[in-house]
């Protein structure tokens, strides 16, 4: 009886569940730009977020369900007659169902595949969505459709020395059944620990379509001309989160405004952020990341602060705080289920640590990376200098975290010391070293050559450290004004704030218009013919600097010295600090130069760098790896440049970066690319391949709508 009762409590009723976006969106993005892939974002049965996305190159069909443990289920579909050339497959008319029984949530859709008589799928992978990346950052797509499953070293390594049933939970079983009405497929597989489980059900009709399973693929032939159609059910009985809406996490003066705005636009990026919201975190984003990344809460929480409720940055410091390690690093992202097994699981084969047998998925906390550590005190102290708050909810926030932030509050003034004390460029805070030697790149460009081999990073040690140091100042003042407690050594702090002020000395460049062309020609001199003929005719039209060019530094090397990469990181520091007219007008320039001089490119937007100016070395690491080179634009960065420019009378700049982003056809995206494919024009904008179709901080544009349509101040 007992039983029969939590069945029914845990079983909820079966609905209709329309997309709550999709991509590309008719009317508001280029499809022609996605070249192929296509996405569904959903609600399950408890609200949870679903993205169901389709790579067109490869016929890789991905369920990415957002939930407490970051799961996923991925097949690939190939044409049987096409010599493992992707089957065209796509999303049929039909809507999905959504429901939960005994425990289990769970989302049916149909799929359509046109082509061939007869199709293979395979490439079963169901798991943690971080495994599913690196199936994909490892090319394993491409490999023949009866490829053995793709499994991780280490889960593999471990299972083999723990033995049964280990080494039965790497692969999942995989069965088909039939009848004269319909044939079923089922994948299921649980944890490598059995504590949770994902089921795949594939199911067609029988009458149109017959099914046969052979050495782990599914192949499926249609008995007529029609495309091949079937359902497809996902199933997880994992944890839930509990989401928040929109009422919850925007202001009443925001949503009147966007409710009169009346704009899709809008509607949708609302419902973007609606997803990635629940009360346990705020994602970083979809499909990609849907986990806690501090720092992406954080720089959200500054940019959002004109649209958010202002409950919203207790939440976001709140969870930070919650995870800070005992010095009072801020972590920078947690390992969930599947990859918290794949973590401590290697944890284990390597030190023979028994204790992480008990819990193989105890949350893991990464605290690589240092620019989160410094963004956590200037949230602090927005909300500690925000008198809407009231005193008594600062109180009750102090009461529950005040250790934690003050452990915090220790810790960066205790990296700013080395610099204040002897404030040479090697004193900055640098990047922590991997094994090999390299500086890891510890802040937001966080591929491996994102700050060409730099140690010590312009955003961190001219934007972030600075800003802390400022704010633990204004949150000493308001405690004490609260009559708590102040921060200690908040003297020393302000003196501290005070050398920092000048780090900007240490990443200036200045370049003559001679050595400005020089290397710029050289630059060119080096790209493919279709690329430098492209960019030839933009100096031509657009014309060199005839006077001396200055920019800050992207990074600097081990020794100190700038690595004379142009960056739109000094977007940051015009967005948190007033500068002088001066200043601010030539931190503006390098964005509104034309590429390949400056950042900015017609139709497309702001490179998020320029090597153009640094050795071939730095030219060759940006080829290698595109993530942060000339070759991308990052929505993030647009974001900060406009909300920046929100703040100050210059309309022009604002218009202009504007009309290149929309030009792209996808402004909406977490980073897009370009290619030169022939043609007039020969440069034309495309989605970059690993973007996450909803980010956290490229939602920030929010806010930035918000205040461009707000009544501008004068100089």
């Amino acid at each position: 009886m007992l039983l029969a009762i939590l069945l029914a409590i845990q079983t909820g009723p079966t609905r209709e569940a329309p997309p709550v976006l999709q991509f590309p969106t008719p009317g508001l993005d280029d499809p022609a730009a996605y070249e192929g892939y296509t996405a569904r974002l959903y609600r399950d049965a408890r609200g949870n977020s679903v993205e169901i996305y389709i790579e067109g190159k490869t016929g890789r069909v991905v369920h990415l369900w957002a939930d407490a443990l970051n799961e996923s289920i991925g097949f690939t579909v190939r044409d049987a007659g096409g010599q493992e050339a992707a089957a065209t497959v796509a999303f049929d008319s039909g809507g999905a169902t959504v429901g939960a029984t005994g425990g289990r949530r769970w989302l049916r859709y149909p799929l359509t595949v046109q082509g061939g008589r007869s199709i293979r799928l395979g490439h079963f992978l169901l798991g943690s969505m971080r495994i599913e990346r690196d199936f994909g950052y490892a090319n394993r797509v491409r490999d023949s459709i009866d490829a053995p499953t793709f499994v991780v070293p280490e889960m593999a390594q471990f299972a083999q020395r723990m033995g049964r049933p280990y080494t039965e939970r790497l692969t999942p079983s995989v069965r088909l059944t039939s009848s004269p009405r319909d044939w079923t497929m089922r994948a299921s597989q649980p944890s490598l620990d059995g504590k949770s489980h994902l089921w795949l059900t594939l199911r067609g009709d029988a009458r149109t379509t017959r099914a046969r399973l052979a050495g782990g693929v599914l192949t499926i032939r249609s008995l007529g001309a029609q495309p091949v159609t079937f359902s497809v059910e996902i199933a997880t009985d994992g944890r839930a989160l509990d989401p928040l809406n929109r009422k919850q996490i925007f202001n009443t003066a925001f949503r009147r405004f966007a409710d009169s705005a009346k704009s899709p636009r809008m509607e949708r990026e609302i419902s973007g952020f609606e997803l990635l919201s629940s009360r346990q975190k705020l994602m970083a984003g979809l499909p990609t990341y849907a986990t806690y990344f501090g720092r992406d809460m954080l720089m959200t929480a500054l940019l959002m602060e004109p649209v958010w409720a202002d409950t919203m940055p207790e939440f976001v410091m709140g969870a930070a705080l919650a995870k800070l390690a005992p010095d009072g690093e801020v972590s920078h992202e947690e390992a969930l289920g599947g990859q918290a097994i794949r973590e401590n699981a290697a944890e284990f084969l390597k030190t023979g640590d028994s204790t992480l047998l008990r819990n193989l998925q105890a949350t893991r906390e990464n605290y690589w990376m240092v620019d989160d550590d410094f963004q956590l005190p200037v949230v602090a102290g927005h909300y500690f200098a925000n008198g809407n708050v009231p005193n008594a909810r600062k109180r009750a926030f102090l009461r529950r975290w005040g250790g934690a932030l003050r452990r915090n509050l220790a810790y960066v003034a205790q990296q700013a010391a080395p610099y204040a004390r002897n404030p040479f460029a090697t004193n900055l805070v640098r990047f922590k070293r991997d094994t090999d030697g390299w500086c890891h790149p510890g802040s937001w460009r966080d591929s491996r050559v994102g700050y060409a081999g730099g140690c010590f990073a312009f955003d961190v040690n001219v934007v972030w450290v600075p800003a802390a140091l400022r704010a633990i100042g204004t949150i000493d003042s308001a405690l004490c004004a609260m009559g708590e407690p102040g921060v200690e050594g908040a003297a020393d702090v302000r003196s501290l704030a005070e050398v920092w002020r000048y780090t900007g000395r240490h990443f200036m460049v200045a370049l003559g218009p001679t050595e400005v062309e020089s290397r710029v020609r050289a630059k060119l001199a080096s790209l493919p013919e279709s690329e430098r003929v492209h960019w030839d005719s933009v100096l031509a039209r657009t014309g060199l600097p005839t006077d001396t060019l200055r920019f800050p530094a992207l990074s600097l090397d081990s020794a100190g010295q700038p690595i004379p990469v142009m960056s739109t990181d000094p977007g940051m520091w015009l967005l948190l600090q007033p500068q002088p007219v001066e200043r601010e007008t030539e931190l503006l320039r390098p964005f509104l130069l034309p590429y390949p001089v400056g950042l900015f490119i017609d139709g497309v937007g702001l490179a998020v760098a320029n090597d153009a100016y640094a050795s071939p070395a730095v030219w060759d690491m940006f080829a290698r790896d595109l993530y942060h080179s000339p070759r991308v634009v990052w929505g993030r960065e647009v974001n900060i440049l406009l909300a920046a420019l929100a703040t100050r009378n210059r309309p022009g700049a604002v218009d202009s970066v504007r009309t290149a982003v929309a030009r792209s056809g996808l402004q909406y995206a977490e980073l897009w690319s370009y290619t030169f494919a022939g043609g007039a024009p020969p440069l034309r904008p495309v989605r970059y391949g690993s973007s996450s179709d909803v980010q956290l901080w490229t939602l920030t544009d929010l806010a930035v709508q918000y205040l461009l349509n707000s009544p501008r101040p004068t100089q």
